[in-house]
C-alpha cells in the first residue's frame, strides 16, 4: 500500500514538472516573439526588408500556438510605437498574404481597440489605431472604400448640435492627420470620394468659431510668423500636399519593396464603425496654437528647414513631440532620442527640435510638463551635441528677446525661468554686451525688465556676489538689492527697546510681589 501510494506521488511529481517545463518554454517563446516584433526596423547589419521576410517566417510557424499573444503585441505596438507605423503594417500585410484567415482576426482586433479608445477617450490610442488601419490600405489587407466609409463618418460628427466644439475639432483634426500616410492611394483609387470628403472638412473649417486663437497666442503680433490655429495649419498643409498630388518625402513605406506580394492578397472590409454619441463626462484634447520660431533663413548651412506649409513640417513635429512624450521622465534618453532621429541628415535637426522644446514650454495656457522638464533635456542635449546645439540654443535665445515685447506674459515668466535655470547650469556665462541697448528703454520694459527678472532668479541659485562679478558694471542698476539680515537687536534703537523691557520686566515681578 505505501508503495503504490509512493509510485502514485512520484508520478504526480513528474506530471506536475512536465506541466510546469510546458509553461515555461511557452513562458519563453512568447518573450521571444515579443522581443523580435519589438526589434524589428532597428539597428542592425540587414535591411528592414530583410529583417521583416525573417520575422514573417518565425511567426507563421507560431501562429497555431501563439495566434492571439501575436495579435496583442501588434496591435500594442500600433498604438504605443506609431513612429513605426508603416514597418507594422507592412508585416501584418504579408502574413495577411500568407494567411488570410489572420489577416482578417487582426484587422477585427484594430477595430475593437479602436472603439475601445473612442468609448474610453483615449484620444491619442484613438488616433494611432484610425492611422494603422488607413496605412493597411497602403499594404492592400484593408480596401479602400471601406476606409473611406469610415472616414466619412468621422467627419459626420462635424455636423452635430448641441456638442463641444473640441469634440468637432478632434474628430476632423484625427481624419486630416491620417491623410499623409493613405492620401496617395486613395487619390489614385477613389479620387472624387477623396475630394468629396475634403469639401466637407473645408465647409466645417470656414463655419468653425475661433474665439480661444487670442488666448493661445504667444505673441501679439504674427510677424515674422504667423501664430497659426492648429487645424488651420494642418488644412493649409493637406491642401499643399494634394496640389503635389499628395507625395511627401518623410513617411518611409517598406512595403513598396513587397508590392508584388501584396497586391496579390485578398483585402478585408471595415465593418461599419459609428463614433460614439457625447456624453458630459467626456473631456477632449484642447486647441492649440502652432508654434514656430525658425524658417529656411535662419539655418543657412546644412539642409534645408521645410516650410510652414509644408506637410514634412507636421511629420517632423508630430514625431519630436512624441518622442518627448515618451521619454520625458529621463532626460539623457529623451535628448539621446532626439538626437537620433531618423532622416536627421536631410533637416536641420537642433532647429527643429529646440523650436519644439519651445513650442512645450510656451504651449497656452499651461506646457504639458513643469519648466525644468524642459530646461534639463535642453541641458543635456548640449552636452550630446556641444559643437552646434549650444549656437542654435543661443540664437533662439536672441530671438525670443528680440520679440519679448510682445510676448505673454504667462510665457515671459516662464521665459525667465528657462534662462536663469540654463544660466546656472553653465556658470552664467552669456554675451551681456549685445543686450546694452535695453538699458536706454524705461526699466519697466519688457527688455530690461526680463533681465532683473532674470538676475533675481539666478540669485536664488547662486549669492550676490558671483551676480555682481558676472554682469558688465552698465548693469549695475539692474542688479537686485544685496540681501541683508536684519537683526533687530542691534538696531540702533536697541538700548530704547532693552530699557522698556526692563520696566516691564520690574513692573511685572512687582505685581507678582503684591499679589502674593
Amino acid at each position: 500500500m505505501n508503495r503504490r501510494r509512493a509510485y502514485e506521488d512520484d508520478d504526480g511529481y513528474e506530471r506536475h514538472n512536465r506541466k510546469r517545463r510546458r509553461v515555461s518554454e511557452n513562458q519563453e517563446i512568447e518573450d521571444r516573439l515579443e522581443s523580435l516584433i519589438l526589434r524589428v526596423g532597428e539597428k542592425s547589419t540587414s535591411s528592414v526588408e530583410s529583417n521583416l521576410e525573417g520575422l514573417v517566417s518565425v511567426l507563421e510557424a507560431d501562429l497555431g500556438t501563439f495566434r492571439m499573444k501575436i495579435l496583442r503585441i501588434l496591435s500594442d505596438c500600433a498604438i504605443k510605437m506609431p513612429e513605426k507605423c508603416t514597418i507594422y503594417t507592412t508585416l501584418v500585410g504579408l502574413l495577411n498574404a500568407k494567411n488570410f484567415k489572420f489577416g482578417g482576426e487582426f484587422v477585427d482586433h484594430m477595430v475593437k481597440t479602436f472603439k475601445e479608445s473612442l468609448k474610453l477617450c483615449r484620444w491619442e490610442a484613438a488616433r494611432y489605431s484610425l492611422r494603422f488601419l488607413a496605412d493597411l490600405v497602403n499594404c492592400h489587407v484593408i480596401s479602400a472604400t471601406s476606409l473611406l466609409q469610415l472616414l466619412d463618418n468621422m467627419i459626420d460628427v462635424s455636423n452635430e448640435d448641441t456638442v463641444p466644439q473640441v469634440r468637432r475639432d478632434w474628430y476632423v483634426f484625427a481624419v486630416l492627420s491620417t491623410l499623409p500616410w493613405v492620401g496617395r492611394d486613395l487619390y489614385e483609387k477613389k479620387e472624387s470620394a477623396l475630394e468629396s470628403l475634403l469639401v466637407r472638412i473645408e465647409v466645417f473649417l470656414n463655419k468653425r468659431t475661433k474665439k480661444h486663437h487670442n488666448a493661445l497666442r504667444v505673441w501679439s503680433v504674427d510677424a515674422p510668423h504667423p501664430q497659426e490655429e492648429y487645424l488651420d495649419c494642418l488644412w493649409a498643409q493637406i491642401r499643399k500636399l494634394r496640389q503635389e498630388n499628395w507625395a511627401e518625402k518623410h513617411i518611409p513605406r517598406p512595403y513598396l519593396a513587397f508590392d508584388s506580394i501584396l497586391c496579390e492578397a485578398l483585402q478585408h472590409n471595415l465593418p461599419v464603425i459609428v463614433p460614439p454619441p457625447h456624453h458630459d463626462s467626456f473631456t477632449y484634447p484642447m486647441p492649440w496654437v502652432v508654434y514656430r520660431m525658425f524658417d529656411y533663413t535662419d539655418c543657412p548651412d546644412g539642409p534645408i528647414m521645410p516650410g510652414a506649409h509644408s506637410i514634412e513640417r507636421f511629420l517632423i513635429e508630430e514625431h519630436l513631440h512624441h518622442i518627448i512624450e515618451t521619454h520625458h521622465l529621463e532626460r539623457k534618453d529623451c535628448a539621446a532620442h532626439l538626437l537620433s532621429f531618423p532622416y536627421k541628415n536631410k533637416i536641420p535637426l537642433e532647429y527643429c527640435i529646440v523650436e519644439v522644446i519651445f513650442a512645450e514650454l510656451f504651449h497656452m495656457p499651461t506646457p504639458r510638463y513643469l519648466d525644468i522638464c524642459y530646461g534639463s533635456i535642453l541641458i543635456e542635449l548640449c552636452k550630446l551635441q556641444p559643437a552646434t546645439l549650444p549656437q542654435v540654443l543661443a540664437q533662439a535665445t536672441e530671438i525670443l528677446f528680440m520679440r519679448i515685447d510682445s510676448m505673454n506674459t504667462s510665457c515671459f515668466d516662464r521665459f525667465v525661468n528657462w534662462f536663469s535655470y540654463h544660466l546656472s547650469n553653465f556658470k552664467f556665462t552669456w554675451s551681456w554686451d549685445e543686450w546694452d541697448s535695453c538699458l536706454l528703454l524705461d526699466p519697466e520694459h519688457p527688455r530690461p525688465k526680463f533681465i532683473q527678472e532674470v538676475l533675481g532668479k539666478c540669485l536664488r541659485l547662486s549669492y550676490h556676489q558671483r551676480i555682481v562679478e558676472m554682469m558688465p558694471d552698465t548693469y549695475s542698476k539692474l542688479i537686485p538689492v544685496q540681501p541683508v539680515p536684519t537683526y533687530k537687536y542691534t538696531a540702533e534703537n536697541a538700548g530704547k527697546f532693552f530699557l522698556k523691557f526692563n520696566i516691564l520686566g520690574f513692573c511685572l515681578a512687582f505685581y507678582h510681589t503684591v499679589e502674593c
